[in-house]
Order: structure tokens, then C-alpha cells, then sequence
């Protein structure tokens, strides 16, 4: 395992000695191999990051930045995306995939057992929903955050391209997100598309670059892979089925996945803990406002993987204390 120092291409990076972390490959059901990185010191309250369509591991910067103080954080590429192979057919473009690989990084940092929470934005935040009736998810998830993210109708809802709710919309969405295209280099003209498209008016230009990087970097057939499992997506079912405590954030001003989502999330939810309605946020809210995805996670991690702990080593403590006094009434009971 080799240590990381790497460098997404931003002031924002991960730098401080708390970001190093190693490396771990992780093998989904389908012998798809995954580039997993843990950061932070061993023993502390872990947190799963699932990042979106067309990103990376490098998404995750801030949070990584911020969080591995404390907290064990675990990121993952995607298939197909950052530093994880892409799928060598079209089976394994599909949300039962993202599940299967959801459950296999999991497997690979996780002690049996060992209860972490579990965040993901936009394509991540499908792979948790996809996951949730799953064995090993409901073993290890004590908590879930949902970040920029829906269950169905992404499409027919999506306001990236500006024209009123209708069939040609839709089709143009469709064409606009499905495109086979390259994306080109990052030019001043592409940073400005991407802010429009994925981003608040509001957003640092530092962060809007860093954005734009990660996401010229996702290879083109890939994205075109992954736009279609997003175009036809359909997990109400599964949502209904995540029954942990979870917790929705979403942007006002995302044109990608509008708030409606988040709302009906928030409603479908069995064990809604909140929603965060960010004003003047776009799609990418883990990079624009690190700090308020960061405190939700913390508020998760202290309600829900701490307190619990805490709860059990109490109870553990107070079993223990009761053995003696069970085993000397037994034994002044057979010296009676």
C-alpha cells in the first residue's frame, strides 16, 4: 500500500499530513476492480464517500482535508472513473453494479460489524439508495447523508437546458447529458458552461476550476455509459427501503437535480433526520459549501456512530459489573 500525496489541481487540495492516507483495491461481484483511499487515524469514527457522474476521488478534497483529523474517511473512484477501471460491457453500467460496488469497499475497509456513515452526492448518492436493502450496507450503515441527488425523473426534470417543462426538454437533456462529445481542455469558456450547468452563480472561481478538472478528466464513453443508467433511473422503491437515519442536502439554485428531489426524498424517506436547503448552491455542494456537508457529517458521526459506540460501551461496562455479583449469588446459593 503506498502512501498519497497527490494533488487534484487546486489551492483547495488535500495538503495537511491528516489527508495522507493508503491505498486499497477493492473487487466487486463482478471482479471489477476499485481504487479505494483511507485517510485519517485507524480506530476513529469512519465515513464512506460515494462520489457522482463523471468525478473522482478528487471530489472529495475538503471533506478529506477537514474530516480525516478525526474520522477515518474512505473514498472510492466509481467504475470507469478516477483511478478505477471502467466496465468492459454494458452490464456493468447499471445501478445493481453501483450497489455490488458500494458493498465491496465496505467489505475490503470495514471491520465485520463496524458501523460508519455513509455519504454520497448525486450518482453516489443513487448508489447508497441501490445499496440499502443490501446485507453488508444495512451491517455497516449506521447513518446516511444524500448530497445533490433524486431517485427517478432526472431528465424530465433537470433545468440544465433553459426552456419549460415538456417533451422537447426532455429530449434535448437527454441528447445534451448523453453526448458522446469530448469535453476539450478547461477553458475559460468551459468553466463558465460547467458553473451554469452544475454550479451557483455564487461559486469561488477556485472551486469551479477545481470542478472543471475532474470533470474534463472522466473519459468520454464513459460518461456516455453512465448517462443512460441516470436517464432511466428508477429507485423509489429502493428509497422506500433505506430504512437508517439519513439526511438530504441539496442546493437552490441546482439545475441538474433541481430541490424537488431532495423534498420528495425527504418525504419518501422512512428515517428522514433533515433536510438542508442551501440558498444560492448549485449541483456540486460538497465542493461549494464544504463546510455545511462537512458539519452534517460530523452531526451524523456524533449521533449515530459515537453515541452508539458510547451507548454499547456502557453497556458492555455495566454487564461486566453485574457478572461478579450473579456468579457470588450462585455460589452463596450452593453454600446454603
Amino acid at each position: 500500500m503506498s502512501r498519497l500525496t497527490r494533488d487534484p489541481g487546486g489551492p483547495r487540495a488535500p495538503h495537511s499530513p491528516h489527508a495522507a492516507g493508503h491505498e486499497v483495491t477493492a473487487v466487486s461481484a463482478d471482479g471489477a476492480r476499485l481504487h479505494v483511499e483511507v485517510s485519517g487515524p485507524q480506530g476513529a469514527p469512519a465515513v464512506v464517500l460515494a462520489h457522482g457522474w463523471t468525478c473522482s476521488t478528487l471530489f472529495w478534497a475538503a471533506q478529506i482535508r477537514e474530516l480525516a483529523a478525526d474520522h477515518r474517511v474512505i473514498v472510492y473512484d466509481q467504475r470507469g472513473h478516477g483511478r478505477s477501471a471502467a466496465p468492459l460491457d454494458p452490464d456493468g453500467y447499471s445501478t445493481r453494479a453501483l450497489a455490488d460496488d458500494l458493498e465491496a469497499v465496505l467489505a475490503a475497509t470495514l471491520a465485520p460489524g463496524e458501523q460508519a456513515v455513509l455519504g454520497g452526492h448525486s450518482m453516489g448518492g443513487m448508489t447508497i439508495m441501490a445499496a440499502g436493502d443490501r446485507p453488508r450496507f444495512r451491517e455497516h450503515a449506521a447513518a446516511v447523508l444524500l448530497c445533490s441527488t433524486g431517485s427517478s425523473s432526472l431528465v424530465d426534470e433537470s433545468r440544465v437546458v433553459p426552456l419549460r417543462a415538456g417533451r422537447l426538454r426532455t429530449r434535448i437533456t437527454r441528447s445534451v447529458l448523453g453526448s458522446r462529445a469530448p469535453l476539450g481542455p478547461v477553458t475559460p469558456l468551459a468553466k463558465r458552461v460547467l458553473r451554469y450547468g452544475t454550479m451557483g452563480p455564487g461559486a469561488a472561481p477556485d472551486r469551479v476550476e477545481a470542478c472543471a478538472r475532474i470533470v474534463h478528466a472522466c473519459p468520454r464513453a464513459v460518461r456516455h455509459g453512465w448517462s443512460h443508467v441516470l436517464a432511466t433511473l428508477q429507485l423509489d422503491v429502493e428509497v422506500a427501503a433505506l430504512r437508517v437515519p439519513t439526511a438530504v442536502v441539496a442546493g437552490l439554485a441546482d439545475r441538474l437535480t433541481p430541490v424537488v428531489h431532495a423534498r420528495r426524498l425527504a418525504e419518501a424517506l422512512p428515517e428522514c433526520v433533515g433536510l438542508t436547503e442551501l440558498a444560492g448552491v448549485g449541483h456540486m455542494t460538497p465542493v461549494e459549501v464544504p463546510e455545511a456537508v462537512n458539519g452534517r457529517i460530523r452531526d451524523l458521526v456524533t449521533a449515530y456512530v459515537t453515541a452508539q459506540s458510547a451507548q454499547k460501551g456502557s453497556v458492555r461496562q455495566q454487564s461486566a459489573q453485574q457478572k461478579p455479583v450473579q456468579q457470588e449469588s450462585v455460589q452463596m446459593k450452593e453454600g446454603a
